[in-house]
């Protein structure tokens, strides 16, 4: 597979996956050596795990296949490092990540290296079969996915510290303001078809391409600051039972949950947790670290309401996203068609669609090029861990 990128200019997919596979090693610079290893969560991998885990997807859907004579690099990392793929085998449990002190960091970057010289001669090698491609290109936009993660999950460990590091000292990405002024841009009433064309790469749950009839409604085309949640806390927000799903408000008596994740009060002033450590709260910011049923009481307040998918990918072309992800009104299913992949990799999305929510867009966290309006990423309606912020509609 050849992607032309420029006038004159090539890259292979072996190309692509070095740049891929460099690029989490990139994020891995700043890291000190303890860094690698706490799991203080089960919604959260440690770092080491989630550097090993992309490079066994590599070696158990691509090389173990398609490589003739490979030798696994260590036949335990199969148990230690599969995340869901029953397919697969037996895997250690998810909450259990974070107790591996052994295989060493560098016993991990040991075997990134092994298997990154497996696939270099197997792209150099084998450039012809287009379901060898498919499966490294899956590969790559899988890795791209734990990036994102590698950083929200080190930012979660990172907040339970009561020093407070930084990832990377003065980077906070979270805080890119919003415009002030907000429009509600109408959307007429029609037949909108929803779902991935063409021939670049997607997901399996963004095929289906289908029709759907939408009624008229208004989206914003800003996102929700800080400053207007500020003034949603002040307003007794989050103790008007009114607002809120009854499933949301057990939660908040469950959790104690008064803000925002990583929103603190220090000396009366609102301070916020950053990729860059403990900074004053930048109001016109989006919001950011909101669950589900946050965003949902949110627009309740505003006598709005979250859009559902299909509104937000059918009018995505007129307004810009891409700072967070968005919450959505709707239930992480199957578009219709929807069939699961043979193997392990029909296990990649098929098996969540159900008691999840479904997001959209991307955060300042996404890769570069990782990102598309048909993307549907989904979490289950209490996390907050990812970059999620909130659109209004009406």
């Amino acid at each position: 597979m050849v992607q032309t990128v420029a006038a004159g200019e090539t890259r292979t997919l072996l190309d692509r996956y070095r740049d891929v596979r460099s690029r989490t090693v990139e994020l891995c610079e700043p890291l000190e050596i303890e860094d690698y290893v706490p799991q203080p969560t089960v919604d959260v991998s440690p770092p080491k795990w989630n550097i090993a885990h992309t490079t066994w997807f590599f070696e158990e859907m691509i090389l173990k296949k398609y490589s003739s004579g490979y030798t696994q690099f260590e036949p335990l990392f199969g148990f230690l490092f599969n995340s869901y793929y029953n397919t697969a085998g037996e895997r250690t449990a998810r909450d259990q990540r974070g107790n591996m002190s052994r295989p060493t960091v560098e016993r991990v970057f040991e075997y990134r290296r092994y298997v990154d010289a497996a696939m270099s001669g197997l792209l150099t090698s084998a450039t012809g079969d287009p379901d060898l491609n498919a499966l490294v290109e899956l590969g790559l936009n899988h890795e791209q996915q734990h990036q994102e993660l590698f950083l929200t999950d080190l930012k979660y460990t990172f907040s339970l510290n009561p020093t407070f590091p930084a990832y990377r000292d003065g980077v906070a990405p979270e805080e890119k303001t919003e415009k002030v002024q907000r429009k509600m841009l109408a959307v007429g009433e029609g037949v909108y078809e929803i779902g991935h064309e063409g021939n670049g790469f997607c997901f399996d749950n963004e095929l289906g391409r289908h029709k759907v009839c939408l009624h008229e409604f208004e989206i914003a085309d800003t996102l929700v600051t800080n400053r207007e949640y500020l003034e949603f806390i002040d307003d007794g927000g989050y103790r008007d039972h009114r607002l809120w799903h009854a499933e949301g408000w057990d939660w908040l008596a469950q959790e104690k949950v008064e803000a925002p994740l990583y929103w603190r009060k220090i000396d009366g002033e609102w301070n916020h947790f950053t990729l860059g450590g403990l900074r004053k709260m930048p109001l016109d910011a989006p919001v950011c670290h909101v669950s589900f049923y946050e965003a949902a009481a949110f627009a309740e307040w505003k006598r709005s309401r979250l859009p559902t998918e299909f509104e937000w990918e059918a009018s995505s072309d007129r307004f810009d996203w891409g700072k967070r992800w968005e919450w959505t009104n709707s239930a992480y299913l199957p578009y219709p068609g929807f069939s699961r992949s043979e193997g392990a990799v029909g296990e990649y999305n098929g098996k969540f669609m159900i008691n999840q929510m479904v997001l959209r867009g991307a955060s300042v966290a996404t890769p570069t090029g990782h990102s598309r309006s048909t993307y549907r990423n989904f979490f289950h309606p209490h996390l907050r861990w990812q970059f999620t912020g909130i659109r209004l509609a009406k």
